[in-house]
């Protein structure tokens, strides 16, 4: 493999800037990039970005590659190290509730800025409607740090087991806001 005529042409062609080369190397290497994937069992649209990162180092990269026929060597380590990487990144998130069947991501640009804002203004107008109570409760179990819940009962007068219910009433009374209901789809 180290003296393939054919992976050298084609190195050594797309680095002249040849357009065909570079679609004969994805169209030859594309599966081996793919097997790597499954290998490390990333699928769907982690393997899309994987891939994608991939090629992209590869166009970043190629001027540098020492011996052109070493093209299949290096798309195995650059695709493993693009699946090691996301498989730690994907250790770090912290999963969230699902989204909805046909539920839209964020809007990219001004109009997911506008979203957002009116979100936080929602938000803002209905934890203005809660009583004081609430309010003073939600502040302390949200802030950063969080309150402890024996500081919570310290500062609110409260029993500490009446904390977590009391929290699910004012979450219940601010999930059912006229503000925050004006958000929700039809």
């Amino acid at each position: 493999m180290r003296d393939d005529p054919v992976v050298v042409d084609l190195v050594l062609r797309a680095r002249e800037g040849d357009a065909a080369a570079w679609d004969a190397i994805v169209e030859r290497y594309a599966p081996l990039v793919w097997g790597v994937c499954g290998r490390y069992r990333v699928t769907g649209s982690d393997a899309d970005d994987v891939a994608g990162g991939v090629w992209l180092r590869l166009v970043e990269r190629l001027d540098t590659l020492h011996e052109p026929a070493a093209l299949p060597g290096w798309l195995v380590r650059t695709t493993q190290r693009q699946c090691l990487q996301l498989l730690r990144a994907r250790k770090r998130q912290v999963p969230v509730d699902a989204p909805e069947p046909g539920a839209r991501g964020e809007e990219d640009g001004v109009d997911g800025e506008i979203l957002v804002a009116e979100r936080r203004h929602a938000l803002r107008t209905a934890f203005a409607e809660l009583p004081a109570r609430c309010r003073e409760l939600l502040s302390m179990l949200f802030a950063e740090p969080p309150a402890s819940y024996a500081e919570i009962s310290a500062a609110l007068g409260v029993p500490v087991g009446a904390i977590g219910p009391s929290r699910g009433r004012c979450l219940d009374r601010l999930r059912r806001s006229r503000a925050l209901a004006a958000l929700q789809p039809a």
